[in-house]
C-alpha cells in the first residue's frame, strides 16, 4: 500500500476527498467525481477507501497522546495538526527527528514537522517538510541557509489565514509572496485586513503573535448531517434517518458536556438535479437539553413540518445551536431535580455501553432497523481500533 496511489471518497462515495501523492500525479485530487475516472482507477490499480472517520479520530487521538509526551506545551488545531513548544533543552531539528521517529514506530503514521518562532512560518516549514523529501519530514526555517528563498517563492494564497478575498486584494498589491507580504507597508495592510494583518506581517517576521492555546475553547454548535445511500422519498425513512442524527448530536453534545438550547433541522434534495429544493426548521427547547428522546422527539417533528411529499431528498441532518456548559444549565420552574438526575444517569449508562461495546450497541428505536437510507461505504476499511467485530485476526 506505500508505493500504491491511494484515494479516500467522501461520504457516500461521491467524491476524491483526499489522495498520496502517487494518486494526485494521476490527476486524483480533491474534488474529482470518483464516477468519472473508473478507467484511470482500474488502469492504474488506484486503491480506494471510504471516509472511515471513526478510525482517523482515534488514530488522531494516539499521535496526539504520543506528541504531548515530548512537549510541555500543545495545541491541537484540528485532527491532523497541532502546534508543539519546543524544550529549551533540546536542539530543534534532532529532536524533531526523534518525535517523528516514535511516532512512525507506535502508530505507522509518518508526520512532517515545521520549526520555527511562530506559527505562521511553522506552516511556512511543515510545507516544506512535507513536500522537499530531502529534509527527511523536518525542516527549521528559523536555522536554514535558504529561508529568503523559500519566502521568496511561498505564494501568499497558501499563507495560514490568507482567504479568497484577502488574495485577491493582495495580488491587485502587487503583493505576491510571503516575502512581499512580509516586507510590505504595515499601514496599507492595517486598512485593508485590520490588526489581524499586523500580526500576520510580524508573523512571517518571526515575532510570535499567537500563543498557544492549551485549552480547547467550547464548541459555538454541532452538526450532523449525512447524504442517503439513495433517494429518499417518504417521511418514515426521513424520520428514522433524522432521529439517528439528532441521537448523534445528543451524544456528541454530553460527551462535550454541553447542552443546547436550540436546534437547526434541514433537508434538502440535490444540488445537482432540477428543482433543487432546501428548507429547514429551528426548535427552540423550553430547558438546555443534551437528553436524546427530547431531542429525537423535537427532531421528528420538525421533520414533518418541513417534508413535501413527490420530493428526492438526498440528505438531512440537524444543527444543535445556543451551546452552553452542562453545569449552568437552568432548570424549569416546576420540575423537580431528580427528573434531571434519573435522565442523566440514564444517557450515561447508554454512553458507557456504547463506548465499551461500540457505537449502535445501544440505539434509540426511532432510528429504525433496516436503515436504508444509510449512505453507501462499499470501500471502507476495518475500524481496527474503536470496534470489537472488526478486531484484526492474527495466527500463531
Amino acid at each position: 500500500m506505500q508505493h500504491k496511489p491511494v484515494v479516500i471518497a467522501s461520504n457516500n462515495d461521491g467524491v476524491v476527498v483526499t489522495a498520496n501523492a502517487k494518486a494526485k500525479a494521476l490527476g486524483l485530487v480533491m474534488g474529482v467525481p470518483l464516477f468519472k475516472v473508473q478507467e484511470l482507477i482500474k488502469k492504474h490499480d488506484v486503491r480506494v477507501f471510504s471516509s472511515n472517520y471513526a478510525l482517523y479520530g482515534d488514530l488522531s487521538s494516539r499521535v496526539m497522546t504520543i506528541l504531548e509526551t515530548f512537549t510541555p506545551e500543545q495545541e491541537i488545531y484540528s485532527i491532523d495538526e497541532c502546534f508543539m513548544r519546543m524544550p529549551e533543552f533540546a536542539e530543534a531539528t534532532t529532536y524533531s527527528h526523534k518525535v517523528r521517529k516514535t511516532v512512525l514506530q507506535w502508530t505507522g503514521i509518518p508526520v512532517s514537522i515545521g520549526i520555527a518562532t511562530s506559527k505562521t512560518l511553522s506552516k511556512i516549514a511543515n510545507h516544506v517538510a512535507k513536500k522537499q523529501k530531502q529534509y527527511g519530514g523536518v525542516f527549521d526555517i528559523s536555522t536554514a541557509r535558504n529561508a529568503e528563498g523559500i519566502l521568496a517563492t511561498f505564494p501568499v494564497a497558501d499563507i495560514w489565514g490568507i482567504g479568497r478575498q484577502y488574495n485577491k486584494w493582495l495580488l491587485s498589491q502587487g503583493i505576491e509572496t510571503a516575502k512581499e507580504l512580509r516586507d510590505a507597508n504595515e499601514g496599507l495592510i492595517r486598512k485593508k485586513m485590520g490588526v489581524v494583518g499586523v500580526r500576520m506581517i510580524h508573523e512571517l517576521r518571526g515575532i510570535s503573535c499567537l500563543p498557544l492555546e492549551l485549552v480547547a475553547k467550547p464548541k459555538k454548535e454541532t452538526c450532523v448531517s449525512r447524504s442517503f445511500g439513495q433517494p429518499v422519498t417518504e417521511l418514515a425513512d426521513l424520520q428514522e434517518a433524522i432521529a439517528a442524527y439528532a441521537s448523534r448530536a445528543a451524544e456528541k453534545l454530553r460527551h462535550q458536556e454541553q447542552v443546547s438550547e436550540a436546534m437547526v433541522v434541514f433537508v434538502r434534495t440535490s444540488p445537482f438535479k432540477p428543482g433543487y429544493f432546501r428548507q429547514s426548521a429551528t426548535v427552540q427547547f423550553p430547558i438546555a437539553t443534551n437528553y436524546t428522546p427530547t431531542i429525537v422527539e423535537s427532531a421528528r417533528n420538525a421533520m414533518k413540518r418541513i417534508y413535501e411529499p413527490g420530493r428526492e431528498f438526498q440528505k438531512a441532518g440537524v444543527l444543535m445551536v445556543g451551546l452552553c456548559p452542562e453545569t449552568t444549565i437552568q432548570g424549569h420552574l416546576w420540575e423537580k431535580d431528580e427528573g434531571w438526575e434519573k435522565r442523566k444517569r440514564l444517557m450515561s449508562i447508554m454512553d458507557e455501553v456504547n463506548d465499551r461495546f461500540g457505537r449502535g450497541t445501544l440505539e434509540i428505536a426511532a432510528s429504525g432497523l433496516r436503515q436504508t437510507w444509510r449512505m453507501q461505504s462499499k470501500w471502507r476499511s476495518p475500524r481496527y481500533t474503536t470496534c470489537w467485530a472488526e478486531l484484526p485476526v492474527v495466527s500463531c
